[in-house]
């Protein structure tokens, strides 16, 4: 893969970072703002968004499906039951094929491993009959008691290789590993297994787990951690996924980007994302 100054990286946008917009409004907005590709999130379907999506002329990089773990998530809503919550997930596949994204996202939950590796090995093995990608995503070792018994791409590396299903994989994130040790070396170790990419920043001090920045507007690093997906051969999708909350989950930071006109946020993120990209070299 060249790694020549002029090539630029597939610049998409996770539709979570527009949330309070429409289906169709996050179309329209991506693809003015010069976006090679949509993040799909479930939530945000409707009966046109196919046809809307499949004018756009977008690809899809990593989907979101709306039971977006195995094990419960104590700050997001869905059923309490394991069971329950595959059977969702199974069907969420079903919905997004059609959209044909580079992954499907996934995390384990917190809590019973074994009950995790179960529940993804099943999800993966549909997956695989889809021709769709699972991506297994490592959680912030801050409030992972929340979220994950994944924390490192190490940790990831080992969970997949138990399942040995072909169709999982990575969902690497800035936020979620930026302050993991030994990063940039991680990422050529493990970069076959990546599947995905969210691209954002750390606030320092944050406050909270969604109160995630433009990249470049925090401390993570973000050129360096470009230089290495670059370096190691990374082609894909640099997703920006904005958590920002404004009053959603009960944080209402009176600076949340959510409260952006979605044109703002996409300009914004595409036009730090490429001075990220073009400092990768000199951080390297």
């Amino acid at each position: 893969m060249s790694t020549g100054s002029q090539r630029l990286p597939q610049f998409s946008i996770s539709q979570v970072s527009t949330l309070t917009a429409s289906f169709a409004d996050d179309v329209r907005a991506y693809t003015a703002g010069g976006a090679d590709g949509i993040g799909i999130w479930e939530l945000k379907l409707d009966d046109d968004a196919l046809d809307v999506f499949s004018e756009s002329g977008l690809g899809a990089a990593t989907a979101v499906p709306l039971v977006p773990s195995i094990l419960p998530l104590p700050l997001l809503e869905g059923p309490a039951d394991p069971r329950e919550r595959i059977d969702a997930l199974l069907g969420s596949l079903h919905r997004l094929a059609p959209f044909r994204p580079a992954a499907v996202l996934c995390f384990t939950g917190p809590g019973d491993r074994a009950t995790a590796v179960r529940g993804i090995r099943e999800v993966a093995a549909e997956a695989e009959k889809l021709g769709l990608r699972i991506a297994v995503e490592p959680f912030q070792a801050d409030g992972i008691e929340s979220w994950s018994s994944v924390n490192t791409l190490a940790d990831a590396a080992e969970f997949i290789e138990e399942i040995g299903s072909p169709a999982l994989g990575i969902q690497f994130d800035v936020w979620h590993q930026w302050n993991t040790p030994d990063l940039l070396d991680a990422i050529e170790r493990h970069v076959d297994f990546i599947v995905g990419v969210h691209v954002n920043d750390w606030r320092e001090p944050t406050r909270g787990w969604a109160d995630r920045v433009l990249p470049g507007d925090g401390v993570a690093g973000v050129p360096a951690i470009l230089g290495a997906l670059d370096r190691a051969g990374w082609d894909g999708f640099y997703d920006i996924e904005i958590f920002s909350d404004n009053g959603t989950f009960g944080a209402a930071y009176p600076d949340s980007l959510w409260d952006l006109d979605p044109a703002e946020l996409v300009d914004r993120g595409r036009k730090q994302l490429l001075e990220c990209w073009s400092e990768r070299r000199v951080a390297a």
